[in-house]
């Protein structure tokens, strides 16, 4: 019988992920079948898509809300064709709100279901641990503290390693980047990333603007590079360099390259995210900061267990980088923070060389172990 596999991916992070999974299970089935949620990466490996991932992409409690009958009708109907078609297992990449309730249902009904990127109960709502353990087959992992949790809950897991350790460089090529942008080597440079969405550069492009006022009041001879990853997100800023009167100041903006302005950064300054991690993984020195709505921010203050939220520090076990967040997130303690990292060259020695060995950690070849975990539900072994 030709193996059905049902998947659904959240947004392109979910999409290129498991691109990546499908690619490594043809090598030991060519003739799998995909199909579900998906994006573009997926389609080009052969993934039937029946609903375009960005239709998962919701951002924040009110537009959750707002969606949720929408999302949960596309669930409903996607759950009916699975138990239709009885494919031969389900595969839910990220998106645990929407795929943890799918996947309980693909269990009852007596299918796999595995779940593709530990949500983080590490961080916070821990108590989905039991809500997981009911709903899913096998947990991959990306993180090597995560297996332990799940282990101690009795949930069957692998620790696969992450993505991005696999395509980054363990020595990111910074002159050849500097050459590209026409940055001389022997200038210092602060690549300043204020988050993907339109209410995070809007939250953070006035502080940003003054905190490279500060800066350039220390160091005249500074410059800054500022990717966005949007039209929106650049007009956002441009807005925000006008009503600041700082369209003078050596700030560079670029149409995406988050990773060349980081690779060619001395120090980052950058919103909490998955930009924190590609920042360690470049072994670049940072400050991690973000602003976000009182109310959200308490809430999530009240839930974290964690003394960090960055990931470089969560994974190193220790505050390697500043945190500066919400109230602390102010124009003049972010100057001190990167002047700090800039002054002190074995202090940022120390830090590339701690990043070198997470780099290493992480680097476990994702997708091919992730497959193997996967196979045993599939009734097939590795070739």
């Amino acid at each position: 019988m030709t193996v059905r596999i049902a998947m659904v991916a959240g947004e392109t992070s979910g999409d290129l992920l498991a691109s990546h999974l499908i690619r490594a299970l043809r090598q030991h089935l060519p003739d799998a079948e995909f199909f579900g949620i998906g994006g573009p990466k997926m389609q080009a490996e052969g993934f039937e898509v029946r609903w375009p991932c960005e239709l998962l992409a919701v951002h924040g409690y009110v537009d959750a809300l707002k969606r949720y009958r929408e999302l949960s009708g596309i669930r409903r109907e996607l759950l009916a064709q699975i138990r239709r078609e009885r494919p031969t297992a389900f595969i839910g990449v990220d998106a645990p709100d929407f795929n943890l309730w799918l996947e309980g249902k693909v269990r009852d009904a007596g299918m796999p279901s595995i779940h593709f990127v530990s949500p983080s109960i590490w961080a916070w709502r821990g108590g989905r641990i039991k809500r997981i353990a009911r709903s899913v087959s096998h947990m991959l992992c990306l993180f090597p503290f995560e297996p332990e949790i799940y282990e101690r809950a009795g949930v069957p897991v692998s620790y696969v390693g992450h993505p991005l350790a696999d395509v980054f460089p363990l020595h990111p090529d910074r002159d050849g980047t500097r050459e590209r942008f026409g940055i001389p080597l022997e200038h210092r440079v602060v690549a300043m990333l204020p988050g993907s969405r339109q209410s995070e550069v809007r939250n953070l492009a006035d502080t940003y603007i003054a905190t490279a006022r500060r800066l350039l009041e220390r160091d005249p001879g500074l410059g800054f590079l500022v990717p966005l990853a949007t039209r929106e997100t650049r007009e956002i800023f441009e807005e925000a360099l006008h009503r600041n009167e700082a369209t003078e100041l050596p700030i560079r903006m670029l149409f995406g390259h988050a990773v060349d302005a980081m690779t060619a950064a001395d120090v980052v300054l950058v919103a909490s995210g998955t930009a924190s991690l590609e920042a360690a993984l470049l072994k670049r020195p940072m400050v991690i900061t973000y602003r976000i709505g009182k109310w959200q921010y308490r809430l999530m203050k009240r839930m974290a267990y964690l003394p960090w939220v960055g990931l470089p520090n969560i994974l190193c076990n220790e505050g390697i980088v500043p945190e500066l967040l919400q109230d602390d997130a102010e124009p003049e303690k972010l100057a001190e923070a990167i002047e700090g990292w800039l002054q002190d060259a074995p202090r940022r020695a120390a830090a590339e060389a701690r990043f070198m060995e997470l780099h290493l950690t992480l680097k476990q070849d994702t997708a091919r172990r992730a497959a193997e975990a996967i196979l045993p539900y599939l009734g097939a072994t590795e070739r």
